[in-house]
């Protein structure tokens, strides 16, 4: 197939490139800058503007533009970044659809469990409501804009747990574990709905040839708490895990980055993926940090 990525230069777009590569797929990215070679095609989503030719050919679109959740704090300058990157990129990706003479079959398109908000004591699926948080709220707007795309592309919303690799949604707390001072967050009881970015790459390649359309689910099949995956880190990285970090302290540091990413209690459910026949190659959140700390 012939797949075109944007968002190819950020950490899930480089190991989705060289998996497909591997598969026998033709990668084309999305640029912001100037064209220097032919596997890179021009687009401006901040000016909507992406010229429909450009998808003459392609496959698949695969849209995983966004600003980083993983840079923190979020002050208020930052989210408009964090939902503007989102929306924006997917309009100028569904125009583009909607006016090419040819559209893709198939367009596979970024998303995030934290549509789910905070739902301790549940375990949620793809058929669960909305969150009515900040998160939630980005996620819903930015979902809405795939259903501009035409009849004839198959929509699928990836969405996508907390990514364990070195550049992923550990990178702040890596330092503070290799310092020794790391411990529960909150009451550490909270699940995460942690995948390895091997099998997020993987579940992504795996959709591109499926039937399934809509939300789809890519977190890790076995559920893990944030001690769980917070307290083998630690091992693996012979520091202590002792120090508890009071729920009302990383409120007060990280205001909605901490109550919706560290402490929100999300049990997300991969079973739709699962069905579908996708199998993980990481099945526990201590198998997926242990081959994260073994990457350079």
């Amino acid at each position: 197939m012939r797949v075109l990525i944007a968002g190819a230069s950020g950490l899930i777009g480089r190991e989705l490139s060289a998996q497909l590569g591997v598969a026998g797929h033709d990668v084309v990215r999305l640029v912001r800058r100037d064209v220097t070679g032919p596997g890179e095609i021009r687009w401006d989503p901040a000016a909507l503007s992406l010229d429909p030719t450009a998808l003459d050919g392609v496959d698949a679109v695969v849209n995983l533009s966004g600003a980083s959740l993983a840079r923190l704090p979020w002050t208020p300058g930052y989210r408009k970044e964090i939902l503007n990157s989102r929306v924006q990129a997917t309009h100028t990706l569904v125009d583009a659809l909607r006016h090419s003479q040819n559209p893709p079959s198939v367009l596979l398109n970024g998303s995030a469990v934290g549509v789910y908000g905070d739902r301790p004591g549940q375990t949620v699926d793809e058929t669960s409501t909305p969150g009515t948080d900040f998160l939630a709220n980005v996620v819903v707007a930015w979902e809405r804009e795939t259903e501009r795309a035409p009849d004839a592309t198959r929509v699928v919303l990836l969405r996508t747990g907390l990514v364990l690799a070195k550049g992923g949604a550990l990178k702040p707390l890596l330092p503070i574990t290799r310092l020794g001072v790391s411990g529960p967050l909150g009451a550490g009881t909270q699940h995460w709905p942690w995948v390895s970015l091997p099998d997020e790459a993987a579940a992504i390649v795996h959709l591109l040839t499926s039937t399934l359309r809509g939300p789809v689910n890519i977190v890790g099949p076995t559920p893990a708490t944030a001690n769980d995956v917070m307290s083998v880190l630690a091992r693996d990285l012979n520091r202590p895990f002792k120090i508890p970090v009071p729920a009302k302290i990383l409120t007060l540091l990280l205001q909605d980055a901490a109550r919706q990413l560290l402490l929100a209690d999300q049990n997300v459910s991969a079973k739709l993926l699962q069905s579908d026949g996708f199998i993980f190659k990481h099945e526990t959140a201590a198998s997926a940090v242990e081959w994260m700390l073994r990457q350079p």
